[in-house]
Parts: structure tokens; C-alpha cells; sequence
């Protein structure tokens, strides 16, 4: 499943995997990948300079994460251009969530702005069935 939220013209997409290679449940260690899309549908050109994440697991932690750029990069992208990256994220139980926001520039004048990052969930495929 893809989540999208779209601010001020930016449309960020996120898609989400379980990852059983890395992930040991015995150990209450469960690992997932996501895959973000960034897209300017803006008139301007924009450049990524920080994120900030909520991880929140099932058994009731909450990790706060910030840094410069995604990745190791701070994008720059022209109207109609897209960024794509994946990351990844472990967790402590077999299910939970993360949301953020990403802080932008307006190439253009200098003008800081925040874009949301979706809220998206990440769950063991076997949790459900």
C-alpha cells in the first residue's frame, strides 16, 4: 500500500516492506524498508535540507529522529522533477508507524517551509492473516 500527502505543491509517497532476511522475531527484532517518492509539483525549485521522524512501535516507544538531508543528500528539485529513496527502520514488536515532515527551501527567495511526510504503517504480513 502507498500513503501520500501533498504540501504547498510537494507530493511525498511512501511505500513500506517487511524485510524476514534481517528481521528476527524470537529476538523481538523486526526490520523494514520504505521507499519515498518526492515530487515537485510546485512552480519553484526546492531543495530538501532536513527530516524529522516519529517512530512509534506497538509496545509503546516512541523514537524521535533528526538530520540533515535523506540519505546522505539534500535534493534539489525543479518543478516536475522526483527524488526517490529507501531507507529502513527496525522495530521492537511486529507492527508500527512513522510520520514526519521534511524542512524545504524555495530555491528562488530563501523561504524555509515544512512538507509532510504521511503517516504510514509498518506491519508483519503474517500479523493479519
Amino acid at each position: 500500500m502507498i500513503v501520500t500527502a501533498i504540501t504547498a505543491g510537494i507530493k511525498v509517497s511512501v511505500e513500506t516492506n517487511y524485510q524476514p532476511e534481517y528481521s528476527s522475531p524470537a529476538q523481538y527484532h523486526y526490520v523494514f524498508t520504505y521507499k519515498i517518492t518526492i515530487e515537485n509539483d510546485g512552480d519553484y525549485t526546492i531543495k530538501l535540507h532536513r527530516r524529522h521522524w516519529f517512530i512509534h512501535d506497538a509496545n509503546n516507544t516512541v523514537r524521535e529522529v533528526e538530520g540533515e538531508g535523506v540519505v546522505g543528500q539534500q535534493p534539489i528539485l525543479e518543478p516536475g522533477e522526483k527524488h526517490q529513496y529507501v531507507s529502513g527502520c527496525n522495530l521492537r514488536s511486529g507492527y508500527g508507524k512513522m510520520y514526519g515532515t521534511y524542512l524545504m527551501e524555495k530555491v528562488v527567495d530563501g523561504k524555509q517551509f515544512e512538507v509532510a511526510i504521511p503517516e504510514f504503517t509498518m506491519v508483519v504480513p503474517y500479523l493479519f492473516n
